[in-house]
C-alpha cells in the first residue's frame, strides 16, 4: 500500500472550519437584527408616548384641572389671573410688563411646564432646560396627567418606563384677519415640546408643536 498523506483529514477540517464561520456568521446575524428589531419597537414607544405627552399638554392649555393653572391659560399670560403660573423664559415678546410679570424667571415657580417666549436673539426655552427632568427633579416641565389628570400606564416590556413631560411656552402669534394696530389685542399661541421615553432609559424622542386655542365664536 501506498504511504498515506492524511489529505483528506486535512480538507475534512477546512470544510468543517468553513462550516463553523458560516454558522457564527449567521448567528451574530440573527442577533443584529433582533437588537435591531428591538430598538425599532423602543423607538416606536418612545414616538408614541411623545404624541401621547402633546395631547396632554393641548388638554392642559384648553382644560387644565388645576385652577390657577386654567385661569393663566385664559387670560393668556396678559392678566392678573396668570400671576405665578409657571417659570419665564428671559423676556416677552409684545405682551407688555403685565404679561412678563405673569411668569417668574425661574422654574417651578408655580405651574410647572409654563413659560414665557425667550427674548429675541436668545436661546429658545427648550433648548435651555433639562425636558427629561433628571437634571432639575422635573422643576421646569411637565409630567403626563399633572393637571389634567389623565392616566397612563408604565412598566416594562411594550411600555415605557416612566411617564413622559413637556414644556409649554406662550407665544404671541398673527393671524390672517388680525387687527395689526398696536392697541389690539395680542394673539397668543403656545409651542409644546414633548419628550416621551421606550421600554429601555437610553431611547428618548422629542416632538415639537405649536398650538393655538380655538376662538369661542357666538
Amino acid at each position: 500500500m501506498r504511504a498515506q498523506r492524511g489529505i483528506a483529514l486535512l480538507v475534512s477540517l477546512l470544510l468543517l472550519i468553513l462550516v463553523m464561520l458560516l454558522g457564527i456568521s449567521a448567528a451574530q446575524l440573527c442577533l443584529q437584527g433582533e437588537k435591531a428589531a428591538r430598538a425599532e419597537r423602543d423607538r416606536d414607544v418612545a414616538m408614541l408616548t411623545a404624541e401621547e405627552a402633546v395631547a396632554d399638554a393641548e388638554r392642559d392649555i384648553l382644560d387644565s384641572s388645576d385652577p390657577t393653572r386654567r385661569a393663566a391659560f385664559e387670560a393668556d399670560g396678559a392678566g392678573s389671573g396668570a400671576g405665578g403660573s409657571g417659570g419665564g423664559g428671559g423676556g416677552d415678546d409684545g405682551g407688555g410688563a403685565s404679561a412678563g410679570a405673569a411668569f417668574a424667571d425661574k422654574c417651578g415657580a408655580g405651574g410647572v411646564g409654563l413659560r414665557a417666549r425667550a427674548a429675541a436673539g436668545a436661546l429658545p426655552v427648550w433648548q435651555t432646560v433639562d425636558l427629561s427632568g433628571v437634571e432639575d427633579g422635573g422643576a421646569c416641565t411637565a409630567v403626563h396627567g399633572a393637571y389634567t389628570t389623565a392616566t397612563m400606564s408604565t412598566g416594562e416590556g411594550f411600555l415605557p418606563f416612566k411617564k413622559p413631560r413637556y414644556l409649554i411656552e406662550r407665544m404671541e402669534c398673527h393671524q390672517p384677519g388680525d387687527d395689526a394696530s398696536p392697541s389690539a389685542a395680542p394673539h397668543y399661541c403656545y409651542r409644546v415640546t414633548a419628550i416621551g421615553f421606550g421600554a429601555q432609559p437610553e431611547t428618548e424622542t422629542v416632538l415639537q408643536t405649536v398650538f393655538s386655542k380655538p376662538e369661542d365664536k357666538p
